[in-house]
């Protein structure tokens, strides 16, 4: 994609940026709905650790289906139109799972049709921000695109913390579930003025024969690998998060004392998804100072460190705890608007849909094995036992750790092969 945009973005472009990331807001709400109740679902549903991961799992794995439609789509119909039309299927998916999820057999195939049909809102997004903004403002625009899920998640999970004293899951759900409506609104609004732009030729079977140029231009492939193994530490990681903190504030208290406190873990651990949109933004600006891949590698590198000992903190004071969440978390998403940002610099514009697609199988595909694996462990190593406890949920979180080990491997093959210098104008 030319550099057509050097300067500082016009006044309308921010407008129109701003409001594309409050329907964003929207349509991310759904996204932790689900792990935000966790703590209490385990008991309602009467589930077992691997079938609440295997939940979860079933989000991701729809959401992957829908990423790799959505991506052709992008390219045979255009990003704004497969936006729109996904927004519509998320709003009305996330209502049925809101209304009538009420078990593990229920909840498994509402959340995975929710999932199914929520991808619009992010690879068809990340093109219309592309197709905005050039190579020298792009990294902190899709920064502030990702920063605005972060955002949702933050405010979801919060507020279901607080309603749980009020109607338990049941109210959160219909609360956070109905939230994909207004992010439809206001993105009818944000996109009324915007082209439908589409690169890929008119006849469909054109679109699918994008898929070899994809997985052949060896940078963009190196790009998507990387992404593979964050997203089996990112997804993970927000899905078993709620959870954890909620397990640990709950340590040595009993009766509405131990409610209380898995109330205040679920509350903290929304507020950590803050600092998350803060590593958004922070990672998309140092990108296109620094360069992609060198602030791909700072980041990896600093949230496997958190991966490997994180799940080792559960006796540590919860206000520490807090504190190193809040760390975990930026560090964990601060590369996620880079890897978005260089695919669109590696890959010719006509198959960036295509690319957006092949990656999004690739990386929620990860992302929807580790739920399930880290929920499997601590059901296999639990017997019980205090020391049990703390021993499951350590290798619970080191599963995520040894997932993405090879993801900074990637990076630096990707930074040292000679097509790099097409990221951030020659800064790699």
């Amino acid at each position: 994609m030319s550099d057509n945009s050097k300067k500082v973005p016009r006044a309308g472009e921010v407008h129109w940026l701003a409001l594309l990331c409050l329907g964003r807001v929207g349509f991310s709400f759904v996204f932790t709905a689900y792990s935000a109740a966790l703590p209490l679902l385990v008991t309602d549903w009467k589930m077992s650790a691997t079938k609440a991961g295997l939940i979860q799992s079933a989000w991701h794995l729809g959401f992957l289906i829908s990423l790799f439609n959505v991506g052709f789509a992008s390219d045979r119909f255009g990003a704004k139109r497969t936006f729109l039309w996904s927004a519509v299927a998320a709003s009305l998916s996330a209502l049925l799972f809101a209304f009538f999820a009420r078990d593990f057999t229920s909840g498994l195939l509402l959340y995975g049709i929710a999932g199914l049909c929520s991808g619009g809102s992010y690879t068809p997004g990340l093109t219309l921000v592309a197709e905005r903004f050039g190579p020298a403002t792009r990294g902190r625009a899709m920064g502030f695109y990702l920063g605005a899920a972060s955002l949702a998640y933050a405010i979801s999970i919060a507020l279901s913390s607080r309603l749980f004293p009020f109607g338990g899951w049941k109210l959160s759900f219909l609360v956070t579930c109905s939230m994909p409506a207004i992010g439809l609104i206001i993105s009818l609004f944000a996109l009324r003025d915007t082209p439908n732009i589409v690169h890929a030729a008119a006849r469909s079977g054109q679109v699918w024969r994008s898929i070899p140029k994809v997985v052949k231009n060896r940078p963009a492939f190196l790009s998507m690998l990387a992404y593979s193994f964050h997203n089996w530490e990112l997804l993970g990681m927000w899905a078993w998060l709620p959870a954890y903190l909620g397990m640990a504030a709950q340590a040595g208290s009993s009766g509405s004392a131990s409610a209380s406190m898995l109330g205040l873990g679920v509350f903290l651990s929304g507020l950590t998804y803050i600092t998350s949109m803060l590593g958004s933004l922070i990672g998309g600006t140092l990108s296109d100072r620094w360069g992609r891949s060198l602030t791909i590698l700072l980041f990896s590198c600093i949230s496997l460190a958190f991966s490997f000992s994180f799940g080792w903190m559960s006796s540590l004071p919860l206000w520490l705890l807090f504190i190193a969440a809040a760390v975990y978390n930026l560090s964990s998403i601060a590369d996620s608007s880079v890897y978005s940002t260089a695919l669109t610099e590696l890959v010719e514009p006509r198959y960036i849909g295509a690319a957006y697609a092949i990656r999004s199988v690739m990386g929620f595909g990860a992302g929807a094995i580790s739920p399930w694996i880290f929920g499997f462990v601590l059901d296999v190593v639990r017997d019980g036992t205090p020391s049990a406890e703390r021993l499951a949920w350590g290798l619970a979180w080191t599963s995520l750790g040894i997932g993405a080990l090879l993801g900074p491997l990637m990076t630096l093959r990707l930074r040292k092969v000679p097509e790099a210098v097409q990221m951030a104008r020659g800064l790699r």
